[in-house]
């Protein structure tokens, strides 16, 4: 399949009033961004995977692990985890949810037949970036970093401002690819105010993409045991620089 050919910006977007509107309030939810069939298509494409990796840390760091070592995993082991996962979310930093790495070099990306790849190379570049170099009005976007991420039932993200020295970032985004959600079901997308309640939060809408720029305090709700499909998205930062 020629994801290259078939990725295409949705029509009918108002990039001047967009622009106005992300200067003043420094987010938005963006419905439509890409046209025709390409967000279903990513969105089989997700589902089907099965290098998955959960990522998680734990008072002794970082730690990653495919489906099969946590299929394998003993009935105590996985409480025990979990009960880890929990105690870290209490006081400090933590999060819990399945990725696909896409790599930031422009020659890995092209010697790849990965969607997430070709997806994360054209936004890169050419019509994605001009618009989103206008939308966000930082002009010295030069590429945007990609990770695919599956929110399951009990998955969260706790809040932080994705700020990081020398990453370039300029702005945050969101592709939700999860045709159907409530709001009840969690994973909202929420952003912290600095009396400690919540601005403003956005609920996962097929298609659409939410952008904010950097630094902004942020979480991901915890997805409830309700909801009936992962919450599928990809997800990265539109950076300055080179890759």
């Amino acid at each position: 399949m020629d994801w290259q050919g078939r990725l295409r910006l949705g029509g009918g977007h108002d990039v001047d009033a967009l622009a106005t509107r992300f200067a003043a309030q420094g987010w938005l939810h963006i419905p439509d961004f890409l046209a025709g069939d390409s967000a279903n298509a990513l969105h089989q494409e997700l589902r089907g995977r099965g290098d998955w990796r959960q990522v998680l840390t734990t008072s002794r760091g970082y730690v990653e692990l495919d489906r099969p070592t946590r299929a394998a995993m003993a009935a105590e082991q996985a409480r025990a985890l979990d009960d880890a996962v929990y105690a870290q979310a209490r006081t400090g930093f933590q999060y819990r949810y399945e990725t696909i790495r896409v790599p930031d070099a422009p020659a890995e990306r092209a010697a790849s037949d990965d969607p997430l790849a070709a997806f994360a190379t054209w936004l890169s570049g050419g019509e994605a970036r001009d618009f989103l170099r206008v939308v966000t009005g930082a002009a010295d976007i030069a590429f945007a970093d990609a990770q695919a991420t599956a929110y399951s039932p009990g998955d969260f993200l706790t809040g932080h401002d994705d700020r990081i020295a020398g990453k370039g970032r300029r702005a945050a985004y969101v592709l939700s690819l999860t045709p159907q959600w409530r709001l009840e079901w969690g994973g909202l997308l929420l952003f912290h105010g600095a009396d400690g309640h919540i601005d403003h939060g956005l609920v996962p809408a097929f298609n659409s993409l939410n952008l904010f720029a950097v630094p902004a305090m942020h979480s991901v709700s915890e997805v409830s045991r309700a909801a009936a499909y992962r919450r599928y998205s990809i997800t990265g930062w539109l950076r300055s620089g080179d890759a």
